[in-house]
């Protein structure tokens, strides 16, 4: 069902509500039968989109409230989030920055609001990765990240005036024999302390990783 402009040729053109055959609805701009302009499509499953539309995608800057109370506000393009934007996820956590293809991608800034703990630095599809600075309570960490782990190089600044230095390394596994087939169980960085110091500039931009 439709209600609304339409052009000479009979699309529909300008503004017009309507009523898909699977239960949503579209209350926006068309251009030449196709939503394009400003918007608002609600879903039948709860879901709404409100924002700029070209070509029936969700394109420019628009606002998406999803179905588990989630929360995206920022840019589009050709229906993904990319650019910029902020997401409020379901269980309060929060991120403000960088997107590509629907990911976490670029500079941003994760809050988790159980622990009020946040990373601030880089994302590589949707995964924390390279350099970063994880920001707890009285004390923070500062180093590289991959595949969302802290790894190499890196210092603890505690609020108290002091570092630490050290590296996160990759324990070695050990191997045995009889069981071949077993999938090998996700290790954790360890973390070796290498000295104390006063407050120093050092940032993880400051060595290249190793090739």
């Amino acid at each position: 069902e439709y209600e609304g402009d339409r052009n000479s040729e009979g699309e529909r053109h300008g503004f017009g509500k309507a009523r898909l055959p699977n239960g949503d609805t579209y209350e926006g701009q068309y251009e030449r039968g196709l939503r394009s302009g400003h918007g608002t499509y609600r879903f039948k499953n709860g879901a709404l989109y409100t924002g700029d539309y070209l070509e029936n995608k969700k394109h420019g800057k628009g606002v998406f409230f999803y179905p588990d109370g989630s929360k995206y506000a920022g840019d589009w393009v050709h229906d993904q989030r990319q650019g910029y934007g902020e997401y409020l996820y379901a269980n309060g956590d929060t991120y403000t920055g960088e997107w590509a293809d629907n990911k976490r991608h670029g500079q941003g800034t994760y809050v988790y609001k159980d622990t009020g703990s946040k990373y601030v630095g880089a994302w590589v599809n949707g995964i924390q990765e390279g350099p970063a600075e994880l920001i707890h309570l009285n004390h923070r960490f500062k180093g590289r990240f991959l595949n969302g782990k802290p790894l190499g190089h890196g210092k603890f600044i505690f609020d108290i005036g002091c570092e630490q230095h050290g590296e996160y390394i990759e324990p070695v596994q050990e191997k045995e024999e009889e069981e071949e087939d077993e999938p090998p169980l996700p290790v954790e960085p360890k973390w070796k302390a290498s000295e104390i110091t006063k407050l120093t500039p050092w940032s993880p931009h400051d060595e290249e990783p190793a090739p």
